[in-house]
């Protein structure tokens, strides 16, 4: 009883969701205060401490992420899918980005949840992406009517076989800047080095590795050891992020930053994603749309990187650190490089449920959003 005094519960699921992990709530059971809620996540996550000792989170960018879900108000959509990029260590809580990811476990969270029903053999949920407007269609596996994680689908940077989510997204062209090239330019120099600003998904600033002196095939443990590249690519970044009407972008974690090579294990393009202070391991879901879209649109930084698929829907395959990744583009060359939709798959799995535990000081609970 007295720990039950001094601490808060806050009902979750805990989902791998993709390549990344994280608590996925009901958006209800958490304040409705920004200010508070970001307080309630980072002690949540144990946001502070390398290790997140004192939270769930683990350590890195990928697994500090959080998913907070309600019914949706929008005529679309059935799920509102509002995301919560948590750092590791700074203490800070980003709800400008939304996770691809991490969207890959909604739909299952969602049915998990009770916010939606299962609908057959498959079920199709509409979400839609609080945090950018995008609209996303999930089919996920529920044979029989019933939730199932497991199946015969495998995603790199996971390891074994699980159940395909199929995801097709729409409305991701300029949805956090108003633009498909917020600077106006298929490519501007900053510090000397020739980038594409291009806003599809994510916001990105996306750059050739040549022109940093790598190769783009290092690994993700290879780049974060170089902290020289880190640091000029921060500083070319949030200058960018200016040029993109994002204002000030030091404590944001968008734009994201991109690398583009030669493929050189039979994909369309090798890449390097960072999230964007540390390399992602493998690949974000929302990153790759971006990195391809830069891909197949004639001006950008990869011209001469690859042969461009001329035909409509093209497949898209980004090599990564973990290996590669997929993306079917839907697209329109009417009137220059017009995005229609892509789709991926990916794999969730539900990890754990219960209560995770807040000191109450920090949020008594509901009955302060009343």
């Amino acid at each position: 009883m007295a720990a039950e005094m001094t601490q808060t519960a806050i009902p979750y699921v805990f989902m791998r969701g993709g390549t990344s992990r994280g608590p996925y709530f009901l958006r209800s059971d958490l304040p409705e205060d920004l200010d508070q809620l970001a307080d309630t996540l980072i002690a949540v996550l144990g946001s502070g401490h390398p290790l997140n000792i004192d939270g769930i989170g683990g350590g890195a960018a990928v697994t500090t992420k959080v998913a907070m879900l309600s019914r949706s108000m929008d005529n679309w959509a059935d799920v509102d899918y509002f995301f919560a990029q948590v750092s590791v260590e700074d203490r800070l809580v980003d709800f400008k980005p939304t996770c691809g990811n991490i969207l890959s476990g909604v739909g299952a969270a969602a049915l998990e949840m009770g916010l939606v029903d299962a609908q057959g053999e498959e079920t199709e949920i509409r979400i839609r992406a609080v945090n950018t407007g995008a609209q996303v269609v999930a089919r996920i596996q529920t044979p029989g009517g019933q939730l199932d994680y497991q199946g015969t689908t495998e995603i790199a940077g996971v390891p074994g076989q699980a159940a395909p989510v199929q995801l097709n997204f729409m409305g991701v062209v300029g949805a956090a800047t108003g633009s498909f090239l917020p600077t106006g330019s298929l490519r501007d120099e900053i510090d000397g080095i020739e980038v594409t600003c291009m806003d599809v998904a994510v916001p990105m600033v996306i750059a050739r590795a040549d022109a940093f002196g790598l190769t783009g095939y290092e690994s993700a443990a290879e780049l974060d050891e170089n902290r020289a590249f880190f640091d000029r690519m921060e500083a070319i970044r949030i200058k960018a992020g200016a040029l993109m009407g994002m204002g000030d972008v030091s404590q944001s974690v968008t734009p994201k930053f991109g690398l583009l090579a030669q493929a050189q294990e039979g994909g369309t393009i090798a890449t390097r994603y960072f999230m964007p202070w540390n390399t992602h391991p493998s690949m974000a879901v929302t990153g790759a749309q971006c990195l391809a879209s830069c891909a197949l649109t004639p001006g950008t930084v990869a011209d001469g990187l690859l042969t461009r698929p001329k035909s409509s829907p093209a497949q898209v395959v980004l090599e990564h650190p973990s290996g590669t990744i997929e993306v079917l583009v839907e697209f329109s060359t009417d009137d220059g490089f017009d995005l229609i939709s892509a789709g991926l798959v990916r794999t969730a799995r539900k990890l754990a449920d219960g209560h995770v535990y807040i000191p109450r000081s920090i949020w008594a609970g509901p009955e302060e959003n009343s």
